[in-house]
């Protein structure tokens, strides 16, 4: 899979064009960033534009790709192409390797006013929008490769029911599984590692023969103080996050990984608040250290990361650097561990200034939450994820090849 991603390119009053770069660009990479490059210059060059690089998404930057950038752009000295928002490491590349035809700005603002003084009077508007037009991008990348994650796991959840049940083709099996998501609610991906990781169905009839009679979780502690449904995951998810930063902690964002078992147990982002989509992408899946969820998910206790800045394992890694250019100085982590002792997930604050922020008093709230989301999660799992089960069971006839035309 190649790690340089072309986004659309945008336009800034007829007189600038942008490209957003995003992920680890190494060797591999090269070829489709070449092909790319000579297509956004031409065509910025055949409509008489500027061309800008975003690159606030790059996480590495490989001496062959910055040769790659070098071959593409060497006839621009005397119009070079723009870098912004290029993080501290790429950066670093770049100055060493002094590119005549690239000019690195910090920010798309600085970028602007360095352009001849026809658009320097609408520099800031122009700044502006192109900012606003760059983090849409970002999101969409940000979706974009969520959906490739899931689409795996799915396409594996698809082959398992079409080999079970004899099914009429993968069409057949992802409707089975959409209409379980949707009857009852359970994201897609959540529904599809159930039934990549269940074990076979029971009986004819039932997927889990025995199970005992639903009992609601317990109406305490969040759940009762927002009245929520507890089958309604995102209601929740979105509840447990607005309670640890707002409520408890006076923090500027959050983010709750669960882990998945289909995915050996990596923690997947399922729910953030006030994180940008640079960081999400970098955080969507975290499978080992030095992520922090990672450090607290394997020590089975919290963790407190006083000053990103100053913790030389994150300051090396791909996070420390998303984290640091979202704004985020200082973190808490805590696993969520469910009442048979297993962590099932992680719940961590993000401050925009260094420091050890939680007091005594909030550290007990905030492990009371934790305690009640595992909780909560234990549930969700045995009931309602496993009603979905027993309906794909239950319904799976209707799209065996025999009752096919």
């Amino acid at each position: 899979m190649t790690s340089y991603l072309p986004l659309t390119v945008r336009t800034v009053t007829g007189l600038t064009t942008v490209v957003c770069l995003s992920g680890a660009l190494g060797p591999d990479a090269c070829p489709e960033l070449a092909r790319g490059l000579r297509q956004h210059i031409d065509e910025a060059g055949r409509l008489e534009q500027r061309l800008v690089l975003d690159m606030a998404s790059v996480r590495s930057f490989s001496v062959t790709a910055c040769q790659t950038l070098r071959r593409a752009t060497d006839h621009l000295a005397h119009s070079p192409v723009l870098v912004v928002g290029a993080e501290p490491s790429v950066r670093e590349v770049l100055e060493r390797k002094k590119l005549p035809g690239v000019q690195l700005h910090d920010t798309l603002a600085d970028a602007l006013a360095a352009l001849p003084d026809t658009v320097s009077e609408t520099s800031a508007q122009q700044a502006a929008r192109l900012s606003q037009e760059a983090d849409d991008l970002r999101e969409e990348v940000f979706g974009l490769r969520a959906r490739a994650r899931t689409r795996t796991l799915i396409g594996v959840a698809q082959g398992v029911l079409l080999a079970r049940y004899g099914l009429s083709g993968p069409d057949a099996a992802f409707t089975l599984l959409r209409e379980g998501s949707q009857r009852h609610n359970v994201p897609l991906r959540v529904l599809a590692s159930a039934v990549v990781t269940a074990p076979p169905p029971q009986s004819d009839t039932f997927w889990f023969t025995g199970r005992s009679t639903h009992v609601p979780p317990a109406a305490t502690g969040f759940l009762r103080r927002y009245g929520l449904d507890a089958r309604n995951r995102r209601q929740v998810l979105t509840a447990v996050l607005h309670e640890a930063a707002v409520v408890i902690a006076g923090a500027k964002a959050a983010e709750l990984h669960m882990t998945d078992s289909a995915q050996g147990d990596a923690l997947v982002l399922e729910q953030h608040l006030a994180l940008d989509s640079t960081y999400l992408d970098q955080a969507a899946l975290v499978t080992s250290l030095p992520y922090v969820c990672a450090r607290a998910q394997r020590l089975g206790k919290p963790v407190t990361v006083p000053d990103v800045a100053a913790d030389p394992d994150l300051l090396l890694h791909p996070a420390g650097h998303a984290l640091l250019a979202a704004g985020s100085r200082a973190l808490v982590c805590i696993p969520l561990i469910t009442p048979d002792g297993r962590c099932s997930g992680t719940l961590t604050l993000h401050w925009t200034e260094p420091g050890t922020w939680l007091t005594d008093e909030q550290r007990h709230a905030f492990g009371a939450l934790a305690a009640e989301t595992a909780a909560w999660r234990s549930w969700y799992r045995r009931t309602v994820v496993l009603d979905a089960l027993e309906y794909i069971h239950q319904h799976r006839k209707s799209y065996e090849s025999s009752q096919v035309n």
